[in-house]
């Protein structure tokens, strides 16, 4: 029996599906992943030749999976994966699969710039035991990315891949907004199950809610500065660069609106806002990596040409943490 045939098995016993998901040789399980739930995109941990730190990333899964996350995204944009070959792509998410096993769900960034390279990569994520692929919009020529370009290149992708997609926009990174026909023309798609959103606009994550309802898509928040107030629009959850850092506070917030203790759940997004933004927006994967190390995690270097920041910005982060109630 295939590795994909056993996992997708053992899902329609473990997870709650409604819909298809799609597996090789045409196989589909009468059923649809359930995505909800807060995930670490996880840093990728690099020596100081840049070469992947394989046992600081088993350690710091170690101290990961002591937080309630549903699960990993591997090779999301905190990945760095722009700066990772296709073979350490597939090796880094073959690695996480192997330690983490069943515990936790596991989605691979798949994305590539070529729709052909995207269906290839989408493929070997699933041999390795990816469980759904995140699959952000190609951007290097965006001029001609509009709306067809973009329908038909996940049309294509989700008709070929053995495991469920989700839709990945990241204007900040890709100046490329998925536009809410194009979502909603995908959410109709059996095998495109999900969105992440990164540009926070809650009042488009709310109508694409509502507009998609009844295709049963799932949309997840992509970035902890608005974390609340997507689940208070419907989103399901969220992938949080910050979750890297502070996972259990982004766990909380969840728990929180889920038992109803919406005052609390207020006050803690409030203070995640900041450091939040230190992060992610203001200093980036290198500012995230320095927070990583104060929370007993391996930070450790950026790949060129990413570069470490200084002393003063290092110093700007902490004072952010410390003001919110994060670090003493």
């Amino acid at each position: 029996m295939s590795h994909i045939l056993r996992r997708a098995i053992h899902l329609t016993h473990k997870s709650s599906f409604k819909r298809g998901t799609r597996l090789n040789f045409a196989f589909r399980c009468v059923s649809t992943l359930d995505i909800s739930g807060v995930y670490p995109p996880i840093a990728t941990p690099f020596n100081s030749d840049e070469s992947i730190a394989y046992d600081k990333l088993e350690r710091n899964l170690q101290q990961w999976n002591t937080i309630p996350f549903k699960g990993y995204v591997v090779q999301g944009s905190n990945g760095e994966y722009a700066y990772l070959t296709p073979e350490e792509r597939v090796e880094l998410m073959k690695k996480v699969v192997q330690w983490v096993g069943d515990k936790k769900l596991i989605i691979a960034g798949s994305g590539c710039e070529s729709t052909r390279d995207t269906i290839s990569m989408t493929q070997k994520m699933a041999d390795v035991g990816a469980q759904a692929a995140l699959v952000v919009t190609p951007c290097y020529y965006k001029g001609g990315m509009n709306n067809t370009a973009l329908i038909n290149h996940y049309t294509k992708v989700a008709d070929t891949s053995p495991i469920p997609v989700i839709l990945y926009s990241v204007p900040g990174n890709t100046a490329i907004d998925l536009a809410p026909e194009v979502i909603i023309k995908l959410s109709e798609h059996k095998n495109i199950i999900g969105l992440k959103d990164s540009g926070g606009d809650i009042g488009k994550l709310g109508s694409l809610v509502f507009a998609t309802q009844k295709n049963d898509f799932q949309i997840l928040a992509g970035s902890a500065s608005f974390l609340f107030p997507a689940y208070a629009v419907g989103c399901v959850g969220g992938v949080l660069g910050l979750a890297n850092v502070l996972g259990k506070a982004c766990c909380d917030v969840e728990q929180l609106y889920k038992d109803g203790k919406m005052e609390e759940a207020k006050q803690l997004q409030h203070r995640l806002i900041a450091p939040n933004m230190a992060v992610t927006k203001r200093f980036g994967v290198p500012g995230l990596k320095v927070a990583m190390e104060w929370f007993g995690y391996y930070g450790g270097p950026t790949r060129s040409p990413l570069q470490p920041i200084g002393q003063s910005d290092i110093d700007i982060i902490r004072n952010v943490f410390k003001t919110n109630g994060f670090l003493d």
